[in-house]
Protein backbone atom coordinates (compact mmCIF):
# COMPACT_ATOMS: atom_id res chain seq x y z
CA UNK A 1 0.00 0.00 0.00
CA UNK A 2 1.20 3.65 -0.99
CA UNK A 3 1.95 6.02 1.65
CA UNK A 4 -0.32 9.23 1.23
CA UNK A 5 0.94 12.75 1.17
CA UNK A 6 0.18 15.01 4.81
CA UNK A 7 -1.82 17.92 4.19
CA UNK A 8 -0.59 21.33 5.61
CA UNK A 9 -3.18 24.16 5.45
CA UNK A 10 -1.26 27.62 5.58
CA UNK A 11 -2.76 31.06 6.66
CA UNK A 12 -0.15 32.88 4.80
CA UNK A 13 0.57 36.90 5.61
CA UNK A 14 3.49 38.74 3.13
CA UNK A 15 4.22 42.02 2.93
CA UNK A 16 7.09 42.56 0.92
CA UNK A 17 8.29 45.95 1.16
CA UNK A 18 11.43 45.51 -1.40
CA UNK A 19 8.54 44.64 -4.36
CA UNK A 20 5.58 46.04 -2.92
CA UNK A 21 3.43 43.24 -2.81
CA UNK A 22 1.17 42.48 0.42
CA UNK A 23 -1.12 39.74 0.09
CA UNK A 24 -2.77 37.03 2.26
CA UNK A 25 -2.50 33.79 0.57
CA UNK A 26 -4.70 30.30 2.05
CA UNK A 27 -2.58 27.44 0.90
CA UNK A 28 -2.89 23.69 1.01
CA UNK A 29 0.74 22.24 0.87
CA UNK A 30 0.53 18.35 0.86
CA UNK A 31 3.99 16.78 1.96
CA UNK A 32 5.14 14.12 0.25
CA UNK A 33 5.94 10.88 2.64
CA UNK A 34 9.22 11.09 1.89
CA UNK A 35 9.74 14.94 2.21
CA UNK A 36 11.27 16.45 5.49
CA UNK A 37 9.38 18.94 7.52
CA UNK A 38 12.60 21.13 6.55
CA UNK A 39 11.86 20.91 2.97
CA UNK A 40 8.06 21.44 2.39
CA UNK A 41 8.94 24.74 5.07
CA UNK A 42 11.63 25.92 2.63
CA UNK A 43 9.10 25.35 -0.48
CA UNK A 44 6.83 27.55 1.40
CA UNK A 45 9.46 30.29 1.84
CA UNK A 46 10.18 29.80 -1.89
CA UNK A 47 6.57 30.84 -2.10
CA UNK A 48 7.11 34.01 -0.05
CA UNK A 49 10.07 35.56 -1.95
CA UNK A 50 8.10 34.92 -4.86
CA UNK A 51 4.73 35.13 -4.12
CA UNK A 52 2.57 36.36 -6.98
CA UNK A 53 -0.89 35.68 -8.13
CA UNK A 54 0.30 33.36 -10.58
CA UNK A 55 2.74 31.18 -9.04
CA UNK A 56 1.98 27.79 -8.19
CA UNK A 57 3.08 24.65 -6.22
CA UNK A 58 4.29 21.83 -9.04
CA UNK A 59 4.59 17.95 -7.98
CA UNK A 60 8.19 18.53 -7.33
CA UNK A 61 9.06 15.47 -5.78
CA UNK A 62 5.84 13.54 -7.28
CA UNK A 63 7.39 14.30 -10.86
CA UNK A 64 10.56 14.69 -12.35
CA UNK A 65 9.37 17.24 -15.05
CA UNK A 66 7.59 19.66 -12.74
CA UNK A 67 9.50 21.65 -10.45
CA UNK A 68 8.75 22.64 -6.95
CA UNK A 69 7.05 26.05 -8.09
CA UNK A 70 6.26 27.67 -10.83
CA UNK A 71 4.52 30.81 -12.59
CA UNK A 72 3.12 30.70 -16.17
CA UNK A 73 2.11 33.14 -18.05
CA UNK A 74 -1.63 33.08 -20.07
CA UNK A 75 -0.27 31.08 -22.98
CA UNK A 76 1.41 28.99 -20.44
CA UNK A 77 4.67 29.58 -21.12
CA UNK A 78 6.77 29.11 -17.96
CA UNK A 79 7.99 32.31 -16.89
CA UNK A 80 9.47 31.18 -13.86
CA UNK A 81 10.86 27.59 -12.38
CA UNK A 82 11.83 27.03 -8.78
CA UNK A 83 13.11 24.23 -6.96
CA UNK A 84 14.52 23.54 -3.52
CA UNK A 85 17.11 21.37 -2.83
CA UNK A 86 20.50 20.32 -3.88
CA UNK A 87 19.82 18.90 -7.63
CA UNK A 88 22.09 17.65 -10.21
CA UNK A 89 23.14 19.92 -12.67
CA UNK A 90 21.63 18.66 -15.50
CA UNK A 91 18.44 19.04 -13.86
CA UNK A 92 18.93 22.92 -14.15
CA UNK A 93 20.14 23.07 -17.38
CA UNK A 94 17.19 21.19 -18.66
CA UNK A 95 14.97 23.56 -16.40
CA UNK A 96 16.84 26.59 -18.21
CA UNK A 97 15.80 25.09 -21.41
CA UNK A 98 11.76 25.58 -20.75
CA UNK A 99 11.50 28.51 -18.47
CA UNK A 100 12.53 32.18 -18.78
CA UNK A 101 13.73 32.46 -15.01
CA UNK A 102 15.44 29.31 -12.95
CA UNK A 103 15.60 29.88 -9.47
CA UNK A 104 17.17 26.91 -7.42
CA UNK A 105 16.65 27.50 -3.57
CA UNK A 106 19.44 25.37 -1.22
CA UNK A 107 19.55 24.61 2.35
CA UNK A 108 21.25 21.87 4.28
CA UNK A 109 24.03 24.09 5.86
CA UNK A 110 27.86 22.53 5.21
CA UNK A 111 26.15 20.61 2.48
CA UNK A 112 24.44 23.59 0.44
CA UNK A 113 27.57 25.14 0.69
CA UNK A 114 29.51 22.08 -0.85
CA UNK A 115 27.13 21.86 -3.45
CA UNK A 116 27.52 25.58 -4.51
CA UNK A 117 31.18 25.21 -4.29
CA UNK A 118 30.74 21.94 -6.47
CA UNK A 119 28.76 23.90 -8.98
CA UNK A 120 29.41 27.17 -8.75
CA UNK A 121 31.37 27.57 -12.57
CA UNK A 122 28.71 25.86 -14.19
CA UNK A 123 25.84 28.07 -12.68
CA UNK A 124 27.75 31.23 -13.26
CA UNK A 125 27.27 30.70 -17.12
CA UNK A 126 23.67 30.29 -17.14
CA UNK A 127 22.18 33.70 -17.99
CA UNK A 128 18.44 32.83 -16.54
CA UNK A 129 19.48 31.07 -13.22
CA UNK A 130 19.72 32.71 -9.84
CA UNK A 131 21.00 30.70 -6.62
CA UNK A 132 19.64 31.43 -3.22
CA UNK A 133 20.95 29.74 -0.08
CA UNK A 134 18.62 29.20 3.04
CA UNK A 135 22.36 29.08 6.01
CA UNK A 136 19.75 28.63 8.72
CA UNK A 137 16.29 27.19 8.35
CA UNK A 138 16.14 25.30 12.04
CA UNK A 139 13.51 28.06 13.52
CA UNK A 140 11.60 27.91 10.03
CA UNK A 141 11.84 23.80 10.54
CA UNK A 142 10.42 24.36 14.03
CA UNK A 143 7.54 26.76 12.78
CA UNK A 144 5.97 23.56 11.28
CA UNK A 145 2.47 22.77 12.01
CA UNK A 146 -0.37 20.92 9.92
CA UNK A 147 -2.19 24.13 10.60
CA UNK A 148 0.15 27.00 10.41
CA UNK A 149 -0.83 31.10 10.82
CA UNK A 150 2.30 32.75 9.29
CA UNK A 151 3.16 36.44 8.54
CA UNK A 152 6.35 37.33 6.33
CA UNK A 153 8.03 41.04 6.00
CA UNK A 154 10.65 41.52 3.84
CA UNK A 155 12.47 44.31 4.03
CA UNK A 156 15.97 45.32 2.23
CA UNK A 157 16.14 40.93 1.65
CA UNK A 158 15.75 40.07 5.29
CA UNK A 159 12.67 38.28 6.79
CA UNK A 160 10.98 38.59 9.71
CA UNK A 161 9.06 35.90 10.10
CA UNK A 162 5.96 35.31 12.76
CA UNK A 163 3.88 32.46 13.24
CA UNK A 164 1.78 30.82 16.39
CA UNK A 165 4.71 29.91 18.31
CA UNK A 166 7.12 32.93 18.03
CA UNK A 167 9.39 34.78 15.69
CA UNK A 168 12.68 34.83 13.84
CA UNK A 169 14.68 36.35 11.38
CA UNK A 170 15.98 34.79 8.33
CA UNK A 171 18.82 36.17 6.23
CA UNK A 172 18.74 34.46 2.15
CA UNK A 173 22.00 34.30 0.70
CA UNK A 174 21.74 35.09 -2.79
CA UNK A 175 25.02 33.24 -4.25
CA UNK A 176 23.59 34.24 -8.16
CA UNK A 177 21.51 36.91 -9.20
Amino acid sequence: MALKSTIYKINLNIADMDRHYYQTHMLTLAKHPSETEERLMVRLLAFVLYADEALEFGKGLSDDDEPDLWQKDLTGAIERWIGVGLPDEREIRKACGKAKQVVQVLYGGRTAEMWWEQHQKAMLKLDNVTVINLPETQALTAAASRSLSMSVTIQDQQLLVSHDGGSFELSPVILKA
